[in-house]
């Protein structure tokens, strides 16, 4: 059978813990995943977790940062700076590309087309390939430039789903390991893979 990953980029905006999040809600899957984690990705990761995110040392510190065991886990890591790596190309077999957290920078980059990096390149490769891409953006607040790039992506095929957290089914005690979860299931909800992250409006109010 065809391995066919989701892959998903790490850019630098403040938010990793959503992409934790999102990466082991495909993990629980069963869905193979490939990553890529841009360079100020790591930066980010480092000042907001205290972890580092090394090459030559990523299933160990990737396991480390999601809190899980990666021994029987379809995962693949390619560097960011590879551009000859297989998610650059259309021709690699993959579901479609989750981009989480996405900096603005990313999200011009992928808009225009300039395939700055290997996150930038497989997104665009993904969008031409008419897969399924989902776009979280995470900046507050905006500019027109940012709105206007985020227009270009839903215009090209993208779905564009803010981090933008709700609070049904947790009212205002929610943990904020909750309010990520939400964030993270909205996007597995895009990206058409089950989960059990947030708790779903039944259309009762006060109902939990």
């Amino acid at each position: 059978m065809r391995r066919e990953p989701w892959i998903v980029g790490v850019s630098g905006a403040s938010g990793t813990p959503y992409a934790a999040a999102v990466l082991r809600g495909l993990i629980d899957a069963g869905e193979p995943v490939d990553l890529v984690v841009s360079r100020a990705a790591r930066l980010t990761l480092l000042d907001e977790t205290g972890r580092s995110f090394r090459d030559a040392h990523w299933a160990a510190d990737l396991g480390d940062w999601l809190g899980v065991g990666l021994d029987d886990v379809d995962v693949r890591y390619w560097p960011a700076g590879d551009l000859a790596a297989g998610p650059s190309s259309g021709s690699y077999p993959a579901r479609g590309m989750i981009v989480v957290p996405a900096s603005t920078a990313a999200c011009a980059g992928i808009a225009l087309g300039l395939s700055k990096d290997l996150l930038q390149r497989a997104a665009e490769v993904n969008l031409k390939e008419r897969r399924r891409v989902v776009i979280v953006p995470r900046e507050t607040p905006v500019t027109r430039s940012h709105l206007l790039h985020l227009v270009e992506l839903i215009d090209a095929g993208a779905v564009v789903l803010p981090a933008s957290p709700g609070f049904y089914g947790s009212g205002a005690d929610a943990t904020a390991q909750q309010l990520i979860d939400f964030v993270a299931g909205k996007v597995l909800d895009a990206a058409g893979v089950k989960h059990t992250l947030l708790t779903r409006w039944t259309g009762e109010l006060g109902a939990r």
